[in-house]
C-alpha cells in the first residue's frame, strides 16, 4: 500500500486523546472563557461583516460530490392563505447539501484508513442516521473569539492567486508580518487567496476545477499556533491539485487534529476595511446549524471590527 506524506504528518500532529478519549471538539478546547474576552478587546469600531455568499441557485456547485446549489421553494404566499382580520401569511422550505454553499467541514466530513478524528470508526455514519459521533452539532457552541484575515493575495499584489498556487508556512508569516498581527492560542485563521473574488466577478464556470490554498506544510505552522479553526474564501481551503491524494491538508487537520475547516467563504467587503486602517484582526462567530448527525453546515459567519 502506498504510504502518502500527509498521513506521516498526521501521525506526528495528531490530537487524539489531547482532550480525553470521548472528546468531539478538537481545536475548539482552544476557545476558553479567557481567550473570547481577549477576543473582545479586537472590537474597535462595532461595524459587522458578514462573510457568506447567497444562499441560493447561484453559487458555485454543479454536481461535484452530488452537490447542488439550495433550492428555495414558497409553500404558502399571501394569495394562499388570508384571515378576516387582512391578515397574510407567507412561509418557505429550502432544499440543500449541507456543504453547498459558505460552510463548515464537521469531523466525519474526512477520514482515512478506517477512522475519523480521536480514532471514531468510519462506521459511526451511516445513510440512515448519519453521524454518531463527531457530528456537526457536538461542535456547538462553535467558534466565538479572535479572527486574524490574513490576505496573500493582496500582498502579492493581483486580484487572486493562480489556481495551482500553493500557500506555504512562510507565506502565512510573511502575510502575519505585513498585517502587525501575530496568531495566538484559540484564534481563527481566515486565508484570502482571492478565489472567492474571481468567481464574483468572473462566474462560477471552472472555479471548482483547481484553486490556490494551502500547502499540506502549514498544518504543522497551524499546530504549533494552537490554531481553533481555519476558513478561507476558495472553495477547499488547501490547493488543489494537492499531489499527494486527494485532500491531504484536510485529512490532517480534520481527522487528525480534529479542526473544523470554513470554505466558500466571501472576505472582499472584509478585506477591503481591513486594509483602510491597516487593522486585521477581529470578533469572529462561527456557528453550525443543531443538526443531528451532520457531517458539515452552512454558515453565516459574522466578523466584528
Amino acid at each position: 500500500m502506498t504510504e502518502y506524506a500527509f498521513k506521516e504528518a498526521g501521525r506526528e500532529l495528531s490530537n487524539w486523546g489531547r482532550w480525553g478519549e470521548e472528546d468531539e471538539l478538537g481545536t475548539l478546547n482552544f476557545v476558553t472563557p479567557r481567550t473570547v474576552r481577549q477576543a473582545v478587546e479586537s472590537v474597535r469600531t462595532g461595524r459587522r461583516y458578514e462573510l457568506s455568499i447567497p444562499v441560493g441557485s447561484t453559487g458555485p456547485q454543479t454536481g461535484w460530490m452530488r452537490r447542488i446549489n439550495p433550492v428555495h421553494t414558497m409553500t404558502v404566499t399571501p394569495h394562499d392563505f388570508t384571515a378576516p382580520e387582512g391578515l397574510v401569511i407567507s412561509d418557505d422550505f429550502i432544499a440543500m447539501p449541507l456543504q453547498s454553499g459558505t460552510q463548515l467541514d464537521g469531523l466525519t466530513h474526512v477520514g482515512y484508513d478506517g477512522s475519523f478524528y480521536n480514532g471514531v470508526p468510519v462506521d459511526t455514519v451511516a445513510p440512515a442516521r448519519g453521524a454518531t459521533r463527531n457530528a456537526i452539532d457536538a461542535t456547538l457552541p462553535g467558534f466565538a473569539g479572535r479572527g486574524v484575515l490574513l490576505d496573500v493575495a493582496g500582498l502579492d499584489g493581483g486580484e487572486w492567486l493562480e489556481p495551482g498556487r500553493a500557500l506555504t508556512a512562510a507565506d502565512l508569516e510573511r502575510a502575519e508580518e505585513a498585517c502587525g498581527t501575530r496568531l495566538r492560542s484559540g484564534d481563527a485563521l481566515l486565508v484570502r487567496t482571492g478565489w472567492m473574488r474571481k468567481g464574483l466577478t468572473q462566474g462560477w464556470d471552472g472555479w471548482l476545477d483547481a484553486e490556490p490554498g494551502l500547502a499540506p506544510e502549514c498544518a504543522s505552522w497551524i499546530h504549533e499556533r494552537e490554531v481553533a479553526m481555519v476558513a478561507a474564501d476558495n472553495w477547499g481551503v488547501e490547493v488543489q491539485p494537492a499531489g499527494d491524494g486527494l485532500v491531504p491538508l484536510h485529512a490532517i487537520l480534520i481527522r487528525d487534529m480534529g479542526m473544523m475547516l470554513g470554505e466558500i467563504w466571501n472576505f472582499e467587503e472584509l478585506a477591503a476595511a481591513c486594509r483602510t486602517d491597516g487593522t486585521w484582526d477581529f470578533f469572529l462567530t462561527a456557528t453550525a446549524l443543531r443538526v443531528t448527525g451532520g457531517v458539515g453546515s452552512p454558515v453565516s459567519p459574522v466578523a466584528i471590527r
